[in-house]
């Protein structure tokens, strides 16, 4: 079965820039709540997996030096907060889950361990957190910071992170310890609730977790880190990984990576479900449709793509000549994002101009044109051909894009069976997995250890 993410941002200009001033787009609309109840409602009626935010907490300054290009295009600023919106898109869908970026390099996992129960809790379970280390160095330095930590630095204070949230979520409070008895005046047994008694390098938590288990305990595990360091934090804590890749070529060895590196760290390849970014310009007819992406591709910006580019891969692409190569640099911003323009993949090479004009619409995935037959084609393709579980899907026009998606190609792959016509009960991890709403028993999660009970 092909499943469906859909890739948002609560922000004006996320993964088309420029794309935000066609005009029937939404995105300027992203201060008013309806605009996101209006999303999920959509995205449920079309059986989607997920409503997955993306965030960044910093502005996008690599291109010329200066936040210019990206304040004066909307390059993903300005952002809010993508926890907030999340309770008001749960009141009026009962199925979809909502994927939450937040990068853990800049807060301490106490505070943030009770907001993802807190949610987890309002939406009933349907909670997943992409976990990201931050790649911008703006961010650092609004937070106190010169710079952003090294690369493979930040996925060691990753992995420690993750330890203090695993205690915090799955063996602080034991199963029963909420007895809730009216009769007695006991709410929870304080013999079942423990202090974690973590001591690390980064963190000291001694205490218990603040919050009673939530239907999940720990939510779903998302990540999107496909360089060598984030392949291994990914194989040990990721359950689903997003990637973005503009040929199947790089899609099929970056699937192949993440599949192996699960097993590397003794869990099962289909322990973790992978999603392929792509975006989809669908219409009745291939006529259509073409005509379509030819009006979306006039409103694609080029020095807000560029902005964007060079704050994904930390390569200010100002001072190159739009027809040279891209190579891969080393450097502490998004390898990935680099490493799929460059050299990497030895079947095509990219200048600056051709991946400015792709990332334009959609990000750094395919661009899918056609009628409903021949997009819902081209997914099987692709599905079958690189081993993914599903696609995470960007957008042009908000909401068109998705709206022409759930009426179109939704159909389309269920009458081909596959694609699933009604949603399983139970929280998100029950849905995407169906083994149950926690963590299973082989998750590291599971195996953390606290301090002596």
């Amino acid at each position: 079965m092909i499943r469906f993410n859909a890739f948002a941002m609560n922000t004006v200009g996320h993964q088309s820039p420029g794309l935000w001033t066609h005009p029937r787009d939404r995105s300027c609309d992203y201060t008013d709540l309806g605009y996101w109840t209006d999303l999920a409602k959509s995205l449920e009626k079309g059986r989607f997996d997920s409503l997955f935010i993306a965030d960044v907490l910093g502005i996008y300054d690599v291109y010329a030096g200066t936040p210019d290009a990206a304040i004066r295009h909307a390059v993903q600023v300005p952002v809010n907060d993508p926890l907030l919106i999340v309770p008001a898109m749960a009141t009026v869908t009962e199925h979809l889950g909502f994927g939450i970026t937040f990068s853990l390099t800049y807060e301490h996992p106490y505070p943030f361990a009770r907001r993802m129960s807190t949610l987890d809790h309002l939406t009933k379970g349907r909670v997943g957190w992409n976990i990201v280390t931050g790649y911008l160095d703006s961010a650092a330095r609004n937070l106190g910071m010169d710079r952003q930590l090294a690369h493979d630095a930040r996925y060691d204070l990753a992995d420690e992170y993750l330890d203090v949230v695993y205690k915090l979520w799955e063996h602080s409070w034991d199963d029963d310890a909420v007895v809730a008895d009216k009769a007695t005046g006991v709410y929870a047994d304080p013999a079942k609730v423990h202090g974690i008694g973590h001591q690390g390098t980064h963190f000291r938590v001694p205490g218990s977790h603040l919050c009673e288990p939530s239907p999940q305990r720990t939510p779903v595990l998302f990540q999107a880190g496909a360089s060598a360091r984030g392949l291994t934090f990914a194989g040990r804590h990721a359950e689903c990984v997003f990637i973005a890749a503009p040929t199947e070529a790089v899609l099929k060895k970056a699937v192949d990576g993440i599949r192996g590196a699960v097993v590397d760290q003794g869990r099962r390849s289909d322990d973790v479900l992978i999603y392929a970014q792509a975006l989809v310009v669908v219409a009745p007819t291939r006529a259509e449709a073409e005509a379509k992406f030819d009006d979306y591709r006039r409103y694609v910006d080029i020095e807000a793509a560029l902005a964007l580019l060079s704050g994904w891969t930390g390569i200010d692409f100002s001072t190159y000549d739009p027809d040279a190569v891209i190579e891969y640099l080393e450097n502490d911003a998004g390898r990935t994002a680099l490493a799929s323009f460059s050299s990497a993949d030895p079947t095509r090479k990219w200048t600056v101009r051709e991946a400015a004009q792709f990332v334009g619409l959609g990000g750094r995935g395919p661009v899918l044109i056609g009628s409903p037959a021949e997009v819902a084609d081209a997914l099987q393709r692709w599905h079958e051909s690189t081993g993914i579980d599903g696609f995470n899907l960007t957008y042009a026009v908000a909401h068109e894009t998705f709206a022409d998606i759930v009426e179109h190609v939704v159909p389309e792959l269920q009458r081909r069976g596959l694609y699933r016509t009604e949603y399983d009960a139970g929280p998100l991890r029950q849905k995407l997995f169906g083994r149950g709403a926690h963590l299973p028993a082989t998750h590291v999660g599971r195996r953390a250890e606290i301090a002596a009970r």
